[in-house]
């Protein structure tokens, strides 16, 4: 009964993440304002080395739907890419944190990082510089 209720209440919040607004995110100290789809994603597909990426988990619903939406890629192809960036030498793929909680620390804790979050997780101790629907 108690797995059920927990598988109950993990398919909701996948659910939630997937439609949820998703916020792009970096330190306050970091100057940039506004970021748009195009330069965010370079982050995560190793294009810009500027910011430190923060990633969700590997098949997290709200990883899936920041790849859909902002990078415009499914999460197969972005692991393809990286895949292929890490062979030949050239990149070093997101470090990846399990929840926007660890995101938002990880963010808040060095001015260079880049991350995202459902619009629920925003406050003080990031800034928001992209927001998606």
């Amino acid at each position: 009964m108690h797995k059920l209720l927990a598988a109950l209440i993990l398919a909701s919040l996948a659910g939630a993440a997937c439609g949820a607004e998703l916020l792009v995110i970096v330190n306050p100290k970091n100057p940039l304002a506004r970021l748009s789809n195009e330069e965010a994603s370079a982050y995560f597909l190793g294009r810009a080395l500027e910011l430190h990426p923060i990633d969700q988990s590997d098949g997290a619903p709200i990883r899936d739907a920041f790849y859909r939406k902002v990078v415009g890629k499914e999460p197969a192809r972005v692991k393809a890419i990286w895949s292929k960036l890490v062979f030949t030498g050239k990149g070093v793929p997101p470090l990846q944190v399990g929840s926007s909680a660890e995101v938002k620390r990880a963010v808040a804790a060095d001015p260079l990082a880049i991350g995202y979050i459902e619009r629920g997780a925003l406050d003080a101790s990031v800034k928001m510089v992209l927001s998606v629907d």
